[in-house]
């Protein structure tokens, strides 16, 4: 058994590999290659249109026995609002353009799509115009609703986490050991629990907070994992998602602190009072900036890190394959793809888990109790008496 669940992980890693490659391979990101990716220029484009959002569902593309180059996938809902109010329509209707030159005229408005981003033209303008930075001079964004590639992987893994651990709680209720996929999640809720939220949050407070924790890591470990699959996911490698993240963590420890927390942070105790003003603004800078800033960018950068890596590798059979030969540069682009994408499933563990550590370090922070009958050193810090340090030897 354990050499079938062996051998099927093997294939899976392979089957996302090679199913990477010929996406790279036959993708037209802005619809103007006919043909196979293969120049420096393309790569780059490719893989700047891998990492960002899409209104679209895109696989691969090919070029048919005629020239007519086809696109596998399929369209999603465009939901803006433009001048004239609400509007929506499928992206298909833009036909894969992603430069500016097909326009769909909805709601009485006409709209158009540059570099994955929804414009709508001024009153009377029948095509875009660009100045020589490649800015569109008549058209201007609208607020885009839609429902794209990303918010589609949110919802997708919203759903099977709310059956996931609806089925675990079910069994839980029954006071049944947990079967099927429950044993699978059973040692992770534990490991959150016992190992993560314990510890920083402490015993009296950490029930209330777990929940949390365990939405963040399971949302974030399964997305990143989503990431290395052949669908062109890559919704941890988004700013906004990750900043929202970062947002909720931020609110809850904010909203969640106690006297002592604040009171440290305003007006830090043991110390003189002229510092005082200067640490309260360093503090608030820490809560407010500093903490929220270090989630956001460490999640983000290093998860679109790692796709530009693993992409770049590919891409090595296409830029290398003059100097190496074809054989050769299809070779060490395959192995090097290979051991950077098994690294990169410990580095989407290991996101998740970061990204929870830092969450539970900052709540139990804002939560903990401070025993105000020690002395403070100073910068704040309780400074225990002879007898604490004589126990704590013995």
């Amino acid at each position: 058994m354990k050499e079938v669940s062996r051998s099927f992980r093997t294939f899976l890693l392979l089957f996302t590999l090679c199913f990477s490659i010929q996406g790279f391979a036959s993708s037209d990101p802005e619809g103007e290659v006919e043909g196979a990716v293969s120049s420096k220029e393309e790569v780059d484009a490719y893989i700047q249109h891998h990492i960002k959002d899409s209104h679209d569902f895109h696989l691969f593309s090919y070029t048919n026995s005629e020239g007519e180059r086809k696109h596998v996938g399929f369209p999603l809902p465009v939901i803006i609002w433009s001048s004239n109010g609400l509007v929506t329509f499928m992206s298909s209707e833009f036909h894969h353009d992603d430069a500016g030159h097909v326009i769909v005229e909805k709601g009485g408005a006409k709209f158009t799509k540059i570099h994955s981003k929804i414009y709508e033209l001024e009153a009377g303008a029948s095509e875009v115009k660009f100045d020589e930075t490649h800015h569109a001079t008549n058209a201007h964004k609208v607020l885009d609703f839609s429902i794209t590639k990303s918010v589609m992987g949110i919802l997708l893994v919203g759903l099977f986490m709310l059956w996931a651990f609806s089925s675990l709680a079910k069994q839980y209720k029954s006071k049944k050991v947990p079967t099927g996929f429950g044993r699978v999640l059973e040692p992770l809720v534990i490991y959150v629990r016992d190992e993560i939220a314990k510890p920083n949050i402490g015993e009296k407070k950490y029930r209330q907070f777990t929940g949390y924790l365990l939405t963040v890591f399971f949302f974030i470990w399964i997305l990143n994992l989503l990431g290395l699959t052949p669908f062109g996911f890559n919704v941890t490698g988004q700013l906004a998602v990750t900043a929202a993240l970062a947002i909720f963590t931020l609110v809850i420890y904010t909203f969640s602190g106690n006297k002592d927390y604040w009171m440290h942070m305003l007006w830090m105790p043991g110390v003189p009072v002229l510092i005082r003003p200067v640490l309260a603004i360093i503090e608030l800078a820490g809560a407010f900036l500093i903490k929220p800033f270090s989630l956001l960018v460490r999640l983000f950068a290093n998860i679109s890190a790692g796709h530009i890596v693993v992409m770049s590798l590919i891409a090595i059979m296409f830029t290398l394959k003059d100097s190496l030969g074809v054989a050769g540069a299809t070779g060490l682009s395959l192995v090097l793809s290979f051991f950077i994408t098994l690294i990169e499933v410990l580095v989407a563990f290991l996101q998740a888990y970061i990204f929870t550590m830092l969450s539970a370090l900052f709540i139990g922070m804002a939560v903990a109790e401070h025993d105000h009958d020690h002395e403070h050193d100073s910068l704040g810090h309780d400074v225990p008496d002879a007898e604490d340090v004589r126990e704590n030897f013995i």
